[in-house]
C-alpha cells in the first residue's frame, strides 16, 4: 500500500527587496513608435534563514532597446522575495519545491510591479509571458551535468 503526502508550504512573508527603473534616452524614448526589443533575464537566489525557513528572491530584468538603433529604452529590474515555511516536508523535496514551486507562486506578483512600473516610466505596460521554472530546472540540471 502506497501513502500519498500531500504537504503544505507557508508563506511567512512577500516583499519587494530591490527595484530600479531607468529611462536613459527619455523624453525621447517616449516619441518611440515601433514597439521595443525586449530581453529578460530571470535568475534565483534562495538563502536558508533556520532549519525549516527559506528566503526565495526571484530576480527579474527586463531591457528594453529600440529596433531602429538599438539605443536603451528602459531597464527595469526587481528582487521580489517570499520567505517560506518548509516545517512539515521533508528535506528531499526540498530543492525542487524552493526552484520551481516557490518561484512560481511569486511570479505573478512581479509581473504585475513590473508592469506598473513601466506604466508609471510613461511607457504602455510591460506584458510578461508566464515563465515555466520546472522547465527552466530541468535545463540548468542538464547543463550542469553535461559540464561534468
Amino acid at each position: 500500500m502506497t501513502e500519498n503526502h500531500q504537504y503544505n508550504i507557508e508563506i511567512n512573508a512577500q516583499y519587494i527587496k530591490d527595484m530600479s527603473f531607468e529611462s536613459p534616452a527619455s523624453p525621447f524614448s517616449l516619441l518611440q513608435s515601433e514597439a521595443p526589443q525586449i530581453n529578460l533575464d530571470v535568475n534565483l537566489d534562495i538563502q536558508r534563514l533556520d532549519q525549516k525557513n527559506f528566503e526565495v528572491i526571484l530576480k527579474i530584468e527586463a531591457t528594453a532597446k529600440s529596433p531602429e538603433n538599438d539605443q536603451v529604452i528602459f531597464i527595469v529590474t526587481l528582487d521580489y522575495a517570499g520567505v517560506f515555511d518548509m516545517n512539515e516536508i521533508p528535506e528531499e523535496y526540498y530543492e525542487n519545491l524552493l526552484v520551481v514551486y516557490c518561484p512560481t507562486l511569486l511570479f505573478p506578483y512581479s509581473r504585475s510591479i513590473m508592469s506598473n512600473i513601466v506604466r508609471d516610466g510613461g511607457f504602455p505596460p510591460l506584458m510578461l509571458k508566464p515563465i515555466d521554472f520546472s522547465a527552466l530546472y530541468k535545463k540548468d540540471q542538464a547543463d550542469s551535468s553535461q559540464v561534468q
